[in-house]
């Protein structure tokens, strides 16, 4: 499972392009069709590029993610706004660092979501089934569970299409992937390039990332998920209301307490 480092403080710059507002967009329709939550868990939620505006939007959030770095990365974004500040100071939100596989919360909630392919990070299928059996355990009685990861093919069409090149100004990546066909599981290389003005202009500081990411059977995850207790579970393709299809690029899962 990923932990993020020194890769947190670059990461909203090298994903500004990630469309956090179709995430949104997509649990706000999901909520609308089985109940709007008034309390919300984020599982993986980074640097909280879709906790803070649920906050913002008035749900109550806790935020859970196994890196502190991210964590405070995202505590820093939310209290840097005199809205985010107050919200902060109101409890409208909480930061945790927890495992997904373990997360708990002292009451259960309305609806829990984990978006951006943060399932994916889970290596093994025990992992995937603790998971889904805390989620299951953590919400009230018709509660949701909304998560996407990426189609088995996605990881496919990562290894043909690699290597990937960032360049900007002040931060720049190199990313390689290596995949193990077996586990359909991928290992990406990243070597970053981050701007240190700080030390003087054109200076950079070079580090590498690993991160190992696994797709599994969606047959396979929507059963666990119904082994689990939930009584409705649907997949989706792509942000949309529609059906999953093996083109599909991200499946979105939609599991009901």
């Amino acid at each position: 499972m990923a932990s993020y480092r020194k890769f947190a403080y670059v990461y909203d710059e090298l994903m500004e392009d990630m469309p956090y507002p179709d995430w949104i967009r997509f649990a706000r329709t999901a909520w609308d069709r089985y109940g709007m939550p008034k309390t919300v868990v984020d599982l993986g939620c980074g640097t909280g590029s879709i906790t803070i505006p649920l906050v913002n939007a008035g749900f109550e959030v806790i935020g859970i993610d196994l890196s502190a770095d991210m964590l405070a990365v995202a505590r820093r974004k939310m209290e840097t706004t005199p809205q985010g500040a107050r919200l902060f100071r109101e409890g409208s939100v909480r930061w945790v660092q927890q495992d997904m596989t373990e997360w708990s919360v002292p009451e259960p909630v309305d609806a829990v979501i984990s978006f951006c392919d943060c399932l994916n990070y889970l290596l093994e299928e025990e992992d995937i089934i603790r998971t889904f059996r805390r989620t299951y355990e953590g919400l009230k009685p018709g509660g949701t569970f909304l998560f996407d990861v990426h189609h088995p093919n996605t990881l496919i069409r990562y290894e043909e299409e690699q290597p990937f090149v960032w360049d900007e100004p002040s931060v720049s990546y190199i990313w390689t992937c290596e995949r193990d066909a077996y586990r359909n599981e991928i290992e990406h290389h990243l070597t970053i390039f981050a701007r240190e003005e700080e030390q003087g202009p054109g200076l950079y500081r070079r580090f590498e990332e690993t991160h190992i990411q696994r797709a599994y059977d969606p047959a396979w995850m929507k059963s666990e998920l119904l082994r689990c207790g939930f009584r409705e579970v649907y997949i989706y393709a792509d942000f949309e209301w529609v059906e999953a299809v093996d083109e599909a690029a991200r499946l979105f899962f939609v599991a009901v307490k």
